[in-house]
């Protein structure tokens, strides 16, 4: 039985790349007897990635150009490209980065470890051909990834993934901001099958990366955002009400001193510990609410789901 696969490259001005990436894709497709698409999905170049793409379009009946208009980021262009992919019937999703680094030559042993039972399967880049920079930041990151996440794997970050549909589907929600640096992660949390196979990682073909070393920082507050969903998704009153209730604790019993101290004819109301106590009652009481508020909010859309 034929597999559809299609191969989605989100690309920010990548023109000279995308005339070399493209039929290399195309021609790896050919070599696996299935029925392969290219879609690359335009973040809103302002380069000539269009008139490139259009021309690839006309001469390859498998190319899809997809426009987005302006510069939504890589996770929005991903989510769109996903979309489109599952609305024409893909059985295997594949994203691939549009700067040459990524070698199509190796998407045959990706999607054998799909075969062999994975759901999603990562280009893990053993040797990177990136700056210094840029390479020790992504181990820092990886290792962090790891320890929090509890996802198998040692490149979470690589563009180069091969996924089933349902890993597609199930991951797309989740594909705004930052997150699909996260994609195994969320995979992982879903409770699909992940796995890694080395790759080769190539020398961008031309030009520079559009994404400098801010990335990184918003990539790791967007970790503790995953890290949150990951642990406290179906229970959000575990983690408010928790820190209120330790909130209460400590202001209470800051406030049974002070009244022990009144008592015994201290003074205390311009102590900076009176204004502390009641922060801390008042702080912890509202945590509590929300921590409520949340889990009364999972309880409705759990029941509405039903």
């Amino acid at each position: 039985m034929t597999t559809t696969i299609w191969v989605v490259v989100p690309a920010l001005d990548e023109a000279e790349n995308l005339v070399v990436v493209v039929p290399r894709i195309l021609s790896e497709l050919e070599l696996l007897r299935e029925d392969g698409h290219v879609l690359v999905v335009d973040d809103g170049s302002t380069d000539k990635t269009r008139e490139v793409m259009i021309d690839l379009a006309e001469r390859h009946p498998a190319v899809e150009l997809l426009s987005l208009g302006r510069n939504f980021g890589k996770a929005s262009a991903l989510r769109r490209g996903f979309e489109h992919a599952l609305a024409a019937g893909a059985d295997v999703v594949v994203m691939m980065d549009a700067d040459g680094q990524d070698d199509p030559s190796e998407l045959p042993l990706l999607l054998a470890r799909l075969e062999d039972g994975a759901d999603l399967v990562t280009g893990a880049r053993t040797v990177r051909h990136d700056r210094f920079v840029k390479r020790n930041t992504s181990l820092l990151y990886n290792a962090v990834t790891a320890r929090l996440s509890g996802a198998p794997g040692k490149d979470f970050n690589s563009g180069f993934k091969v996924m089933r549909a349902d890993v597609a589907r199930s991951a797309s929600p989740m594909l705004y901001g930052e997150l699909h640096r996260y994609l195994t992660v969320v995979a992982h949390w879903l409770g699909f099958r992940v796995a890694e196979v080395s790759v080769q990682h190539h020398e961008r073909l031309h030009g520079r990366t559009k994404y400098g070393l801010a990335r990184f920082w918003r990539g790791f507050v967007d970790l503790l955002t995953v890290r949150f969903l990951m642990t406290y998704e179906s229970r959000p009153s575990h983690l408010f009400s928790g820190l209120g209730l330790a909130s209460l604790v400590a202001g209470g019993a800051a406030l049974a001193y002070l009244l022990v101290e009144k008592a015994s004819g201290e003074a205390i109301g311009g102590r900076p510990l009176l204004i502390a106590a009641v922060v801390l009652a008042l702080g912890g009481l509202q945590l509590v609410l929300f921590g409520l508020l949340a889990e009364l909010m999972v309880y409705s859309r759990q029941r509405d789901r039903a």
